[in-house]
C-alpha cells in the first residue's frame, strides 16, 4: 500500500474476562495456531496466580494488569549512526509498542523459567513482575539504566 496506512484491526474481548489485552496477551503466547490451548495455559495461570496471592486481596486480573504495569518500558535505546560512530539513543515508546513489549517479555521470561508446565511458569513470572522481581522486571530496569546512561545522546533524536 502506497498512500494510506493498514487500518488497525480491533481485537474482541476474551470470553471469560471480557478483556482484549487478554485476547492480545493469549495470541502473542500462542505457538503453531494452538489458540485454544493458549487460552488454557493463560486461565490455569490465572487460577494459580489467585492462589499465591490470596493475602494480597486483588483479584487474578488485577495482579496480572499491575504486573504488566511493572514490567512495560518508557523508554527504549535504538542505534544512530552520526559520522563514524554509532550511539545509543534514548526515545520515547509509542503506548501499543509499550504494551507489546511487556508482553513478549513476560512470555520470553516465563518460557525461561523452570517449572513442570507453562502455566505454572507463567504463574510464577506474573507474580515475581506484581513484586517487582523475576527477569521481565529487571529486563525494564536495565532497559531504563541504558536509556539513562546515554540521555546525553538525546539530541541525535529525530
Amino acid at each position: 500500500m502506497r498512500k494510506s496506512t493498514p487500518k488497525k484491526r480491533q481485537i474482541l474481548a476474551d470470553p471469560v474476562y471480557g478483556d482484549p489485552l487478554v485476547t492480545r496477551f493469549v495470541n502473542d503466547m500462542m505457538v503453531d495456531g494452538k489458540k485454544s490451548i493458549a487460552f488454557k495455559i493463560f486461565y490455569k495461570a490465572m487460577e494459580l496466580v489467585g492462589e499465591k496471592t490470596k493475602e494480597t486481596g486483588k483479584t487474578p486480573t488485577e495482579v496480572w494488569k499491575k504486573a504488566m504495569e511493572n514490567i512495560t518500558p518508557d523508554v527504549e535505546v535504538k542505534s544512530r549512526r552520526v559520522g563514524g560512530a554509532t550511539f545509543q539513543v534514548p526515545t520515547e515508546i509509542r503506548p501499543d509498542r509499550k504494551q507489546s513489549i511487556g508482553i513478549k517479555n513476560l512470555i520470553l521470561y516465563a518460557r525461561q523459567r523452570s517449572g513442570h508446565s507453562m502455566a505454572e511458569k507463567l504463574a510464577a513470572e506474573i507474580v515475581a513482575a506484581f513484586n517487582e522481581e523475576g527477569g521481565a522486571f529487571k529486563k525494564k530496569e536495565d532497559t531504563h539504566r541504558m536509556a539513562e546512561a546515554n540521555k546525553a545522546f538525546a539530541f541525535f533524536r529525530f
